[in-house]
């Protein structure tokens, strides 16, 4: 079988990184000040909480079948053969498309990033957009190692910095740097520690659901684990703790220095001078701390690009291996066992979107925001697709302790909490549209959904397929499935 041939080239320490520089971009350097406003720092510590117990448990439910079945592009693939062939199909497009349009608008943004150093305007941001992205195809085209190894760097650029932030800002909030001891008054200041009530706290839920999306992708690097039984758990552990941390302290340092009505945490031009991580760096007497924090958004963006470009071409060779996409994309290149043709077709795409988006910036932005939020069905398929595998294994009379290799915690309190948690961040961004019958903010909401749906349906027709019998469903491990093979 074609995923079997792929080289298990990334390690340990490669998984984890990649899943931790999948939650830590742009917003909680840019915007983590605008979170802090709106709803003060007990409502934003309060929403950073709950999404983290529900990044947990996500996290361990696509654990539980990236190891019992370890797949590079995992997340059609599960859902073909735990749930229905549409479904399958349906994510697996989705999927890419979303992180396509995400590597495209990344690669676009640090381009401009690129700008705020005067040095860098000999090239103009297309010809830096085109200068990236080839870079990006680059690391990505000679083994998978790699690319595991560009991203672990990049990401480790991104947790260095946190973490020389929060240190930094403890000592400045009892007066060992900068001068001046700010202890916590500002968690009192005015209606803090929570503001806005709990519209506030609802509005800042929704940014800290979204804002953790990336993590899944450590499921799609599941195939080139080069021990995913041992990997894939490490990973779970260690990313729910470091993002929980990172995100957590980073909220609680912030608004110790900066009281959450403080003008600049707001941020509305998202400049990188008003970061509040910029600020605080200031305050301590840190010089070219603007530049300093622009250069690990510059590195942060290219992370994500060159992560985008890693799923997309992996997710394209899934779907073609499940016949859901055209053969050639399937091949594995001899000597490296890389999916080459996969790799360059979306590369020809992602390059036509940001020429496009050269000439039509406003639709690329608007079209990725209409389809970014769409990532909960992906998260709502893996979740499922766990359920039905439990489920599957069980009507075969098959022993689940003893057939897993790494069982989610708490099943199925776990998954019902995921599940509950991803149905408010569907609907939640819509309540003020329903509330106010806004016909043209609920279409926008709920078009993408529309969409998915038919998608699925005219795909069922087409195909004629059935939803995928609990007795009938292929429940061999990864292992047991080769050999047979």
């Amino acid at each position: 079988m074609d995923e079997n041939k792929m080289n298990r080239g990334l390690s340990s320490r490669h998984i984890s990184m990649i899943a931790i520089g999948g939650a830590i971009g742009t917003g909680l350097f840019i915007a983590m000040g605008g979170v802090i406003s709106q709803a003060g720092p007990g409502g934003a510590i309060a929403a950073y909480l709950i999404i983290g117990v529900m990044l947990y448990f996500l996290m361990s439910s696509v654990g539980e079948l990236a190891t019992f079945y370890p797949v590079s592009g995992s997340f059609s693939s599960y859902s073909t053969r735990f749930v229905d062939p549409s479904l399958g199909f349906t994510v697996g497009w989705l999927y890419w498309a979303m992180w396509s349009l995400v590597t495209s608008v990344d690669v676009i943004i640090a381009s401009n990033v690129l700008y705020y150093w005067d040095t860098f305007k000999f090239f103009s941001p297309l010809t830096w957009s085109l200068i990236f992205i080839t870079f990006l195809l680059l690391l990505n085209i000679f083994t998978v190692r790699a690319f595991g190894e560009a991203e672990f760097w990049l990401a480790a650029i991104k947790v260095v910095t946190i973490i020389v932030f929060i240190v930094i800002g403890v000592l400045t909030i009892f007066g060992i740097l900068g001068g001046h001891t700010y202890g916590f008054k500002n968690f009192t200041v005015g209606e803090a520690p929570f503001v806005g009530g709990i519209s506030g706290f609802l509005s800042v839920l929704l940014i800290a659901g979204f804002s953790v999306g990336g993590t899944e992708i450590v499921a799609v690097t599941a195939g080139e684990s080069d021990d995913p039984k041992k990997s894939m758990p490490s990973a779970i552990k260690s990313v729910f703790w470091r993002i929980l941390l990172f995100y957590v302290l980073s909220i609680a340092v912030i608004s110790a220095i900066l009281p959450y009505n403080e003008p600049l945490l707001l941020n509305k031009s998202e400049s990188v001078t008003q970061s509040p991580f910029t600020i605080v760096f200031d305050r301590v007497g840190i010089a070219f701390a603007a530049s300093v924090i622009n250069a690990v958004i510059l590195t942060s963006l290219l992370s994500a690009a060159n992560s985008g470009i890693y799923s997309t071409s992996r997710m394209l060779f899934s779907l073609s291996t499940d016949r859901q996409a055209p053969k050639f994309l399937s091949y594995l290149h001899g000597k490296t066992k890389l999916p080459i043709p996969a790799i360059l077709t979306n590369f020809v795409i992602v390059v036509a979107v940001i020429i496009l988006a050269n000439f039509h910036a406003n639709a690329i932005f608007t079209l990725l925001g209409i389809i970014g939020q769409l990532v909960i069905f992906v998260w709502a398929a893996a979740i499922f697709s766990q359920i039905r595998l439990r489920k599957g294994l069980k009507a075969q009379g098959i022993d689940i302790n003893e057939r897993l290799p790494y069982k989610t915690p708490l099943y199925p309190l776990g998954p019902i909490l995921v599940l509950a948690i991803l149905v408010f961040l569907l609907f939640g961004g819509s309540f003020e549209n329903m509330i106010h019958l806004n016909v043209g903010g609920l279409i926008k909401d709920f078009v993408p959904i529309v969409v998915l749906f038919i998608i699925f349906i005219v795909h069922k027709i087409i195909k004629k397929t059935k939803p995928v019998k609990l007795k009938e469903m292929d429940v061999r491990s990864f292992e047991e499935f080769n050999k047979v093979k």
